[in-house]
């Protein structure tokens, strides 16, 4: 019965991998169609090739929770979409701006808050799963302090891009104008990455126990 269990978790797995492997594909495929510009697009979309290839190359080997490609899936979707229109321009969050009269366009608030949310869940799997570290204080403490880390580290190779290219990569940077944009990109990401561990680290326990479940059935 628990291998029947298991052989049927396995596939509803598979089947859940396939559908975000379609899905951002075809969003790939759309946001490259007449994007606002090409070096924009490279430099957002850039991130999620490249972590969408390790996790291609990476997926019979050690393969990750279906919460976790999910929210991978998510934040692939949104650097998309970003590339597209930038960060600045994207219409739904324009659409927002004038009807709230807000000050700008937040869509790239939202990327730097999935950018604590997603990177959270990956690294909190990683930790437990490859190191000694158990659910509890110091746990939360690591995953936080790595995801400000991956922030900052973002950070610093848009300062360098604009430094290299000049006003050509305002469209990367997408301050809008505003003097602490660094500081409220960080502080989203560490809003995201606390919001993530808050809300999906019970469910990611249990979906960690049944990955090992499913792996000790599979052998």
């Amino acid at each position: 019965m628990n291998r029947l269990r298991t052989g049927k978790r396995q596939r509803q797995a598979q089947k859940l991998h396939i559908v975000l492997l379609a899905v951002t594909t075809a969003v790939l495929i759309w946001s490259a169609i007449k994007p606002h510009d090409w070096f924009t697009w490279i430099l957002e979309v850039f991130p999620a090739l490249i972590g969408g290839a390790i996790l291609i190359v990476t997926y019979r080997r050690f393969q990750l929770t279906g919460l976790v490609y999910s929210l991978i899936a998510l934040h692939m979707v949104i650097l998309m979409i970003g590339g597209h229109y930038t960060y600045a321009e994207m219409p739904l969050f324009n659409w927002l701006r004038d009807t709230l009269h807000l000050e700008r366009n937040y869509y790239d608030r939202l990327g730097h808050f999935i950018q604590g949310f997603v990177p959270a869940m990956i690294v909190r799997e990683m930790l437990l799963r490859t190191s000694p570290l158990r659910p509890g204080k110091w746990l939360v403490t690591i995953v936080i302090s790595i995801c400000m880390a991956i922030s900052a580290a973002y950070e610093l190779i848009e300062f360098a891009v604009a430094g290299i290219t000049g006003t050509a990569a305002e469209a990367f940077l997408g301050t809008q104008g505003d003097v602490w944009d660094t500081q409220w990109d960080m502080t989203f990401a560490l809003l995201g990455a606390v919001a993530a561990l808050l809300l999906f680290s019970r469910y990611h326990n249990a979906e960690l126990r049944r990955l090992e479940h499913s792996r000790t059935f599979s052998k």
